[in-house]
């Protein structure tokens, strides 16, 4: 990431803030237009603010051809993408994963996939029915616990190396409750005139990317619901899987599953329409990446549901875990990131807006 990144930045914000036609379109506006001068920090929070809808670049007048050639998308984009990266914990594996994010994916989640398989095969099977009968409950237990701590330890320190960077103090309940509240309705991607956004198409607006973006989040909730009721299932209440189709698990887990790949493939289409210079080119791979992952994720994770008793069941099961398995590790240096970042900085600003 070039240096004059927050150069750049700070040039087009200046503009922007001098101007004021765009008053009113995102969250990024009003925060934009609360300064006259702008820090290191002011920049990083109004970057994550930006959910790169597009709608005040179309709407601007002095983009290129015009000698100002305003990008504001693409300069917060650039410095987005430098602030996960700076933040990012262990910053070493950020690093190469922004640099050759096709290639780790693809060799972490096959890696995981193999080492379950060989796993199986050499008899680390388990006693119990449907998938422990391929890989016994305390295995998973043992492969999934940590994998699922790293991520939540390695965003708890980027986050809060963020907060520090930004000038973020004290939050109260209902700054809170704001923050959660924009995220629950996907806000800044209907824009302030609630038509939606310009991202994939500049001569129209749409509410495409704000419903996919909603089919994912809560499809992902929905299958992280279904994971906590089989945990308190199998251990409070002594009921261990496989689980009827009609149980709680089950349909959080299919409807959850059908949201996530929808959802997933639905922003992967949107984006190979979208204008990549609007964004961070160099982080249009690692994005089209992730959320391709994630639809891999659903579809097998359906796949096994659907199969579950026929003997592909060990080889989607190393699939679908491996996978998984992929997500975790790599979640705090992928787009997954963008989600916690952006719920900060919308905390942020519930705060610098309060009375």
């Amino acid at each position: 990431m070039p240096h004059d990144v927050f150069a750049e930045a700070r040039r087009q914000a200046e503009i922007c803030n001098a101007c004021r036609y765009c008053e009113g379109f995102c969250s990024v506006f009003p925060a934009l237009q609360a300064d006259r001068a702008f820090s290191d920090g002011d920049l990083t929070q109004l970057a994550n603010l930006c959910h790169n809808c597009r709608g005040c670049y179309y709407a601007c007048q002095y983009t290129a051809p015009h000698e100002f050639d305003v990008n504001l998308p693409r300069a917060l984009a650039e410095l987005r993408t430098e602030s996960w990266e700076r933040f990012a914990w262990p910053g070493g594996l950020a690093r190469m994963f922004q640099r050759h994010a096709g290639a780790v994916t693809i060799a972490v989640a096959a890696g995981f996939a193999l080492l379950l398989a060989l796993v199986h095969l050499l008899g680390s099977t388990g006693a119990g029915d449907g998938f422990y009968a391929a890989m016994s409950h305390g295995l998973m237990v043992s492969i999934f616990l940590p994998a699922f701590f790293f991520p939540l330890t390695s965003l708890a320190i980027s986050l809060r190396r963020y907060w520090r960077a930004v000038g973020g103090g004290r939050v109260r309940g209902r700054d809170i409750a704001a923050a959660l509240g924009k995220v629950a309705r996907m806000k800044d991607l209907a824009a302030g005139h609630g038509e939606g956004c310009n991202f994939e198409d500049e001569d129209r607006f749409s509410q495409a990317r704000r419903l996919a973006h909603q089919a994912i989040m809560y499809g992902f909730l929905l299958c992280f619901a279904a994971t906590g009721v089989a945990t308190l299932m199998h251990y409070l209440w002594a009921m261990p899987a496989p689980y009827p189709f009609l149980s709680a698990p089950k349909l959080l887990g299919v409807s959850g599953g059908v949201l996530l790949g929808g959802g997933a493939l639905w922003i992967a289409a949107l984006k190979t329409r979208a204008e990549r210079s609007l964004s961070d080119p160099r982080a249009w791979a690692a994005e089209m990446g992730f959320v391709l992952l994630l639809a891999f994720i659903a579809a097998s994770g359906l796949a096994l549901y659907g199969l579950g008793s026929t003997a592909a069941m060990p080889l989607l099961l190393a699939l679908h875990l491996g996978a998984v398995l992929a997500f975790f590790v790599l979640a705090p240096f992928t787009k997954m990131a963008h989600g916690a970042y952006r719920f900060a900085a919308l905390l942020r600003d519930a705060t610098r807006t309060k009375a």
